[in-house]
């Protein structure tokens, strides 16, 4: 099950120039920026009271974010929820008929272990599976 909303991920072309815009929206600035080299981005973590918002860039032409932008444009990217244990609802999620764009949990920013479903099975939602790797318990498969 899925413990609660984690954050909203927002694809953009540059950090910095929405950095201005967030700043104006939020009433503060960005708490955290961080690149995920293995997914071709730069984020940025903003507090947005009961949720996070990340505001994700593309630093290569083969990142998800560039292909999305060129697709799309800017904008909503994904949903991500938090859950106890990634790999048990991973697993539960397989069983229940959804496809997951990845076989195992990778790192993601923000020190979290992710996943993702496919946006096909859930009404063209991308939705990410996070769970903070601080709360991983011993017991847990690797």
């Amino acid at each position: 099950m899925f413990e609660k909303l984690e954050h909203l991920g927002i694809a953009v072309k540059n950090i910095e120039q929405s950095d201005a815009l967030f700043k104006l929206l939020l009433g503060n600035t960005h708490y955290k920026v961080e690149g995920v080299e293995s997914e071709g981005v730069k984020t940025a973590f903003y507090d947005g009271g009961n949720v996070k918002i990340e505001l994700l860039e593309a630093t290569n032409e083969n990142s998800p974010i560039h292909k999305f932008i060129e697709k799309r444009g800017e904008g909503l990217h994904h949903i991500a929820f938090e859950v106890d244990n990634i790999h048990q609802r991973m697993e539960e999620l397989r069983q229940q008929g959804f496809r997951l764009l990845n076989e195992q949990p990778k790192d993601g920013a923000d020190n979290k272990l992710i996943c993702f479903i496919h946006p096909k099975d859930t009404n063209g939602i991308l939705i990410e599976l996070c769970q903070d790797k601080n709360k991983i318990n011993s017991t847990e498969e690797e």
